[in-house]
């Protein structure tokens, strides 16, 4: 029998070429496929056709696959999604986790990848099921010498047993009778050193396990006989916390005697990693910005120093001319123009502080529209002194009637900055940097292309660039984050980045960024 007889799969992608492979490919393992375009799309059909399990990419229109996710899960608690994610989207796979999702894999997806996610789906679903059944037969514990439950026990075992995440069960008097395999492995732990010699509550931290018990008895929990998801922390052989995500159940009590309850563990670990890594990236990305400033910070200073020295200049003219007895018309006149000089060069000397304030500070992303003129004048602004101490000139091209894009303003633009310097760097003698922004695909997107007339990059290190760390300058003049951050923030709006490079002739960068916000994850709510 093939592995996906009797299973229903939703499959869930606006690429009609992915729809189609991956369909093929889960047919022929014997499951019965349905796919749609789109999330709206593939939860009617979910709705309609009542899959196990859901395969949903997360960039899709209408409804992304996180509304999917959430949608999905508010209905039909039981069922199994997967999410398909591009390669680096850590903050996209930690928010589906978080959701409950099965699991994630990354896109392209693999033959083998995608087995070994339905094999865990499958898995996780059937103890699901299995484990609500085996609590109505645990709350019957008088019961249990019949010959009917011991072979319905029997049988519950193994498929206790065969899951992949940890499974406890405790009698009315708390003492552990099932500790499957993996919880095992779970807490590194011996069954044969558990099983009836261990309280459910020895598993738990002190403080915590008479907590969980009266959350999960609670109506935020559902009470009594309700199966509740919670997040809670376990403590392993070592006596080292185990942070896990528990679907248990609290049995009825029974007169005299209390309550027993059964719970499925989940380990959070490689979602904790998984956060830990997004804040390394989050402190490397406010790395990178700082050294940006620093190459930013002799040619601003200079530049907010020189409007300084002519306003205190002209202030010490004016009050000079001041004490004299008389003051004419034509004085008068000059005072005017004198103020209005001190006035223009105030307001340039705050608009570079102002934007380097908020270049500089360190928050969490807000995607809003955003203009690519301004986004462009902004850099400029910042850069466009250094590119003249480094004797560059430059133009900028905006086609007219551009469209917003969907993006963090901050993080665009200390990625165009990134490339602002790379080509500063490329050019040691002077040269030209052209920037150019124009309509792309129907005016679905906007291209931003970066051009410089530098050294151009060699062939075999165009493969690398964008590697984290990799630089080919001297020690002492960057460590290599500049490119790798650029692309890192492209690829989390959505968008692409290309290069051409020809040694000694130049380098253009070219990044193409979505207009409409279905290429970004959306944090509002579900449309269900």
């Amino acid at each position: 029998m093939k592995e996906g007889t009797g299973w229903t799969i939703v499959v869930m992608d606006d690429e009609p070429d992915i729809r189609e492979v991956i369909s093929m490919s889960l047919e022929d393992e014997g499951y019965r496929v349905f796919s749609a375009s789109d999330g709206e799309a593939g939860v009617h059909l979910c709705r309609e056709h009542r899959p196990q399990i859901v395969l949903t990419d997360i960039r899709m229109p209408v409804m992304d696959g996180i509304e999917v996710l959430r949608c999905l899960k508010a209905e039909t608690p039981d069922i199994e999604v997967i999410v398909a994610t591009a390669f680096g989207e850590i903050e996209t796979a930690i928010r589906a986790l978080q959701n409950d999702a099965s699991d994630f894999i990354t896109k392209p997806i693999g033959q083998d990848a995608l087995a070994m996610a339905l094999q865990r789906a499958r898995n996780r679903y059937t103890s699901r099921k299995q484990l609500r059944d085996y609590t109505s037969l645990l709350e019957h514990e008088n019961a249990r010498t019949s010959q009917e439950l011991l072979s319905n026990l029997a049988f519950q075992k193994n498929l206790i047993e065969s899951a992949m995440d940890g499974i406890v069960g405790a009698g009315t008097d708390g003492c552990i009778r099932i500790f499957n395999r993996a919880m095992e492995k779970l807490l590194s732990m011996n069954r044969s050193a558990v099983v009836g010699k261990t309280l459910l509550k020895a598993l738990f931290a002190s403080d915590v396990y008479e907590r969980f018990l009266q959350d999960l008895r609670s109506e935020r929990f559902g009470g009594a006989n309700v199966l509740a998801l919670y997040e809670t922390q376990l403590i392993d052989a070592a006596g080292k916390p185990v942070p896990v995500q528990a679907s248990a159940v609290v049995m009825s009590e029974i007169p005299s005697e209390g309550a027993g309850i059964v719970c499925y563990f989940r380990d959070l670990r490689y979602i904790r990693r998984l956060e830990q890594e997004l804040a390394d990236q989050s402190h490397i990305l406010h790395q990178d910005k700082m050294m940006s400033l620093g190459r930013l910070a002799a040619s601003i200073i200079h530049e907010i120093n020189n409007p300084l020295a002519g306003i205190l200049n002209y202030v010490r003219l004016m009050i000079r001319r001041l004490e004299k007895p008389h003051i004419d018309e034509a004085l008068l006149d000059k005072f005017r123009r004198d103020l209005d000089v001190v006035f223009r060069e105030t307001e340039r000397c705050s608009k570079i502080v102002s934007n380097l304030l908020l270049f500089s500070r360190k928050s969490e992303p807000v995607f809003s529209d955003v203009d690519i003129r301004e986004l462009i004048d902004r850099c400029m602004l910042l850069s466009g002194h250094k590119l003249e101490l480094s004797r560059i000139q430059w133009t900028v091209t905006v086609a007219e009637g551009l469209p917003k894009i969907r993006g963090d303003m901050n993080q665009l633009q200390q990625a165009l900055i990134n490339l602002i310097f790379n080509a500063v760097d490329a050019m040691p003698d002077g040269g030209k940097l052209r920037i150019e922004a124009a309509a792309a695909d129907n005016e679905k997107a906007v291209t931003l292309a970066v051009t410089d007339t530098g050294t151009g990059i060699a062939p075999d290190v165009l493969p690398h660039i964008f590697e984290p760390f990799f630089s080919t300058k001297a020690e002492g003049y960057g460590v290599g984050l500049g490119l790798s951050t650029v692309y890192g923030i492209v690829d989390r709006h959505g968008g692409t980045i290309d290069v051409w490079s020809t040694p000694g002739v130049g380098t253009t960068f070219t990044l193409k960024l979505p207009v409409d916000d279905s290429a970004q994850v959306r944090t509002d709510g579900s449309r269900c």
